[in-house]
């Protein structure tokens, strides 16, 4: 009948029903248990590769250059061993906020670094030190002599270091707008390469040192209090200056007397007299002597020399220290148109406002010398 055939139709229905859910919930058991193995194989994958590398002694190199990604720094590092997987590490980043502040430069890390660790080197630009090399300029030095000391060092060689004081083709220092090319200079750059302590990197070449040394001259000018307005409230070029202040450099051994003989300077040359400096005459003679003779003050015609020729020299004569660059701007003043050197050993000077005056400090020297 109709109403047996309707009652069984929906109990089919319902055995089919029980079968086909209980397939259904077996393969999606199985699917879950496909999807946690692969989760679980894919978490451990992920985890093991993010651990550090095998810890090993040798430190590797690794040079990050200005403007390199994150992807390529991430690359550099798996490359060189230091992580297993780049685009985990990139992962990890991003994660945790960082790679924004990742520093340029060449590193040294330690196979076995965690990821952190290698994230706070980079972040903090702990980078290998250069190799240097390091020199010193005593105050009161020629080019001439500059030159002959590095290269007894073995930091240049000594005609090209010569040649690029001479000229100096090749620089770019705003301190050279200052400097003239006057052909009777010997050396351009005399009195400009600062006497100093330096330190460059391992490789630097003539060029690199002097270029160096400009730029501290051209720092510690900087330094110096309302150095312009001082500069004009004495009339004087640049170089003027800096030729008053490699004499007294030259002239002067205790400190508290550079103001002085500065002084007696400005007044010589206001005064129209010869500066007659015997150290102007060494710095032209090719092997300076300890004592000059008459003869050399008058017969060595170079306009450096002073005992011939009116004025100051054409330029500095050797590299003068801070202390002979503030003198020379702020002489003392004084009477004074002569000094003569005490010769008891002291390096100090016996001070004259007359010719007479100097000759007899001139014999009162000389008896100090048989004291």
């Amino acid at each position: 009948d109709q109403s047996g055939k309707s009652g069984r139709f929906p109990l089919f229905l319902a055995v089919k029903g029980e079968g086909g859910l209980r397939k259904a919930l077996k393969w999606l058991a199985v699917l879950l248990l496909i999807v946690m193995i692969g989760a679980g194989a894919t978490g451990f994958y992920v985890y093991t590769s993010m651990l550090p590398v095998e810890a090993k002694e040798q430190p590797v190199k690794i040079t990050i250059e200005p403007g390199t990604g994150t992807a390529h720094i991430a690359k550099l590092l798996e490359n060189q061993g230091l992580i297993k997987n780049s685009f985990l590490f990139v992962s990890y980043l991003k994660w945790k906020s960082e790679g924004s502040r990742f520093q340029a430069g060449t590193y040294e890390m330690q196979p076995g670094i965690t990821y952190d660790e290698i994230i706070a080197k980079l972040n903090s630009g702990d980078v290998v030190k250069a190799e240097m090399i390091r020199f010193t300029i005593p105050e009161g030095f020629t080019v001439k002599q500059m030159a002959d000391k590095l290269a007894e060092e073995g930091l240049v060689d000594q005609a090209v270091f010569l040649k690029l004081a001479k000229d100096a083709a090749g620089l770019n220092d705003e301190l050279l707008s200052q400097i003239p090319t006057d052909e009777r200079l010997t050396y351009r750059l005399e009195g400009y390469l600062f006497p100093e302590t330096y330190e460059l990197k391992k490789g630097s070449n003539e060029q690199d040192i002097i270029a160096r040394m400009l730029q501290e001259t051209r720092t510690r000018i900087d330094k110096i209090p309302d150095f312009e307005q001082k500069l004009q409230a004495r009339s004087l070029t640049f170089n003027e200056l800096m030729t008053i202040a490699s004499l007294v450099e030259r002239e002067v051994v205790v400190d508290r007397e550079r103001p002085l003989v500065a002084g007696v300077i400005y007044n010589r040359l206001k005064d129209g007299m010869k500066l007659e400096i015997d150290a102007t005459v060494q710095y032209v003679l090719d092997k300076p002597k300890e004592r000059l003779l008459n003869a050399d003050l008058r017969s060595v015609d170079s306009p450096y020399n002073t005992y011939l020729y009116e004025g100051l020299p054409p330029g500095p004569i050797a590299a003068p220290s801070l202390k002979s660059i503030e003198a020379a701007l702020e002489p003392k003043a004084s009477d004074y148109l002569f000094y003569v050197t005490k010769k008891d050993g002291s390096g100090e000077h016996l001070f004259a406002k007359t010719y007479k005056e100097h000759l007899k400090n001139i014999e009162t020297s000389k008896a100090m010398a048989n004291q």
